[in-house]
This record gives structure tokens, sequence and C-alpha cells, in this order.
């Protein structure tokens, strides 16, 4: 897993790379010779093993206790939040509709092959190529919207009805995927038919049938307003990251600033002396408790300037430059160089996974390069 963030490529190229690199396979502990790995499901088979397993909590503190001699400052923490969006198209009503009804009639389709029974009528052909056509358009007008919603929500509420009645009727099983999956397609049908008539608001609406546990998250952002993916609240100390927080639900990470301290102090076993946080974080409530454990911030003062203003202003700028600096752009390299850009990942365990080796493979090789310099330094 190390390799796969560290290269920045597939699975496929993963397993190329590991049968002409003997610097890989040096690092992995074999030698090939002249055979070669030509299974390349088994980094997808190592990913989910790993998955089903970890513990971040356990694993991020075994790796401070290796990494602690290279870290400086350990009572100085930076935080904030940024979400790492997942392989996902983007999300509409007739697309998620689509997706439902193009699945369940090839399902039932290939159940009734098996069984010997007559398929249900539906068009299916005919909102094929209206859905088709309307995909096409440059500009999908409200006009055009509204019947296609109301024809795909009537038939895939027609085979949501025939799939049951089948179950019911003959004596079949399926695997655990299946029921989960349709069991995703009622939910969806459940839930953008309310809206359709209703018009109100969904809470937590599904994106996809078959990430059904991602999101939408609403950051804000003047390109991306709405993102799709894990949203985790990040610490960093001395340039090294750590995940405080991760949740495929939209939170609030200025309610967590506590737990972020709690999370440092667990870590280096340290009192934590100054923290770093843009101003979401800067509640009354969290105000109270830095203020209480004597921890400096670089949150805008209320109320009247001290005597001392300007030496705070001085100390508040440092801290702000560095969780801008080093925190920020850690966000940015993690995704650009070390494969977090879009998640590919296809289950919430793995993907979480995926995100957990990305961050601490950019870990990793900061902290080889400060090994490297110290030994340098000691030559």
């Amino acid at each position: 897993m190390f390799l796969k963030h560290y290269a920045c490529c597939s699975d496929e190229l993963l397993i190329e790379q590991l049968n002409s690199n003997l610097d890989y396979q040096f690092f992995c502990d074999i030698s090939l010779g002249y055979e070669r790995l030509t299974n390349y499901k088994i980094v997808s088979q190592i990913r989910c093993e790993l998955a089903s397993k970890l513990s971040i909590g356990q694993l991020e503190k075994h790796l401070y206790n290796q990494w602690r001699d290279y870290i400086d400052h350990p009572d100085q923490v930076v935080v904030d939040a940024t979400c790492y969006e997942s392989e996902l198209r983007y999300p509409t009503i007739q697309k998620l509709l689509w997706e439902a009804v193009d699945w369940l009639y090839r399902q039932l389709k290939r159940t009734c092959s098996a069984l010997g029974v007559r398929m249900i009528r539906s068009k299916y052909l005919k909102w094929k190529r209206r859905y088709q056509g309307f995909s096409k358009m440059r500009r999908k007008t409200q006009k055009k919207r509204i019947p296609l919603t109301r024809a795909l929500l009537g038939l895939l509420k027609k085979l949501i009805d025939f799939e049951q009645s089948l179950r019911e009727h003959h004596n079949i099983t399926f695997n655990l995927a299946y029921y989960r999956r349709v069991a995703t397609i009622k939910k969806v049908y459940a839930q953008q038919y309310a809206h359709f008539k209703t018009g109100a608001k969904i809470k937590d609406r599904i994106v996809s049938i078959a990430k059904d546990y991602v999101r939408p998250i609403v950051r804000g952002k003047e390109i991306k307003p709405v993102e799709f993916g894990a949203k985790v609240n990040k610490l960093q100390i001395d340039g090294i990251s750590f995940i405080e927080h991760l949740s495929f639900n939209a939170f609030n990470e200025g309610k967590r600033l506590q737990s972020t301290i709690y999370k440092a102090q667990s870590l280096t076993h340290r009192k934590t002396k100054i923290i770093g946080a843009d101003a979401i974080y800067a509640t009354n409530k969290n105000r109270r408790y830095v203020t209480h454990h004597n921890i400096k911030t670089d949150f805008k003062r209320k109320g009247k300037r001290p005597k001392n203003y300007k030496d705070e202003n001085k100390l508040k700028a440092l801290i702000t430059k560095e969780r801008a600096t080093r925190l920020e752009g850690s966000f940015g390299k993690e995704k650009q160089h070390y494969h977090l850009n879009r998640v590919k990942a296809k289950t919430k365990a793995t993907e979480i996974l995926w995100i957990f080796f990305g961050i601490h493979t950019a870990n990793a090789l900061e902290i080889g390069r400060r090994m490297s310099q110290a030994q340098q330094i000691a030559a």
C-alpha cells in the first residue's frame, strides 16, 4: 500500500513496477528472479484484508512513537479540515434514478432468464432512448427534467414491485451485495419520490447506488460548493499529519477543537501550549476552553486590546503562517502526489484505508528526509 501511494499508480501498474523494479522488490523483502506476478487482484485483496483490521488510533500512536525523535515542538499543533473526494460522477436526480433503473432491470432480466419466467413489460428501451437524448442536451430545462423524473420514478417503482413479487413466489436466494443494492435502490426511490412530490429537502441523501455511504458535503468553495467523499479533521505536529476524525457525513469541525487537543496530547504525552486553527474553530466555548488551559491560539481577539497586543499579534501571525503554509499545503500535496485527488476504492472500509495510507505515506517520506539530514549533520 505504501508503494501504491508513493508511485501514485493503479493496481495493475503497481504489479508491473514490482515485476521490473528491483528496488521495489527489495523494499517488499521479496526476490522474484525470473518469475513474474500475474494476479493484479492481489493488491485489492491485500487492501480489503488490511481495511478489515485497520485501527487508526492505535496505528497512529505507534507511528508517532517511532517518529518522535524527528518531531520538534510536540506541544505546538495546527488543525484544519478537508474533503478527500471519492471517484464519483456528479450526481443529479435523473442520473441517480437511471442508474437504479438500469441496474435493477438487468438483474431482473438475468433472473427471469434463469427461472424461465416472462420479463415484465416496462418499455425500458423507450425510456433508455429518452434518457440518452436528455443527457446529450446542453441545456436541461425544467420542462424536460420534470416529465423524465416522473417517468423514471414510475418505471423504478414498477421494477421494485416486480422484483419483490419474484422473490415471494420463487424460492431463490442472492448474495449479500445484491440485497444491499436493492435496499439502497428502494431508499433512493423513497427519497426521490418524496422530494418530487413535496420539494422537501432530503436528509441523508444517497448520491450513488454503488457507494451508498457517500453524502454531499457543502464546503462553500467558489469552484466546488459541494464535494462528495470523506471529510477529515486533520491535526499536524511539526509538519507531520494525523487523522483526528474521519466521516462520510458532514460535520462541523469547529466543535472538534477540544477532541483535537486530547488527540495531540495522547500522541505526544505533552501538554499542548499552542494551537492554530481558522475562524470556524473560534467559538465562545473553544475560547473559554483554551483560556482556561492557558493555550495560545491565533483566534481574532474580542474586546479591548491588551497592553502587549503587538507581541501577541506577532505570535498569532506566526501561528497563522504555520497553518496556512504547512497544513493547508499538505492537503494539496497529498491530493496531487499521493493518490488522494480522487479516491478510487470501492467500499467504505477500503476508502478509509486509502486515505490513511495516502496521508502517512507523505509523513513517512518527510520523516525519511529528516533522518537523512540528521545523518549528514552527524557525519
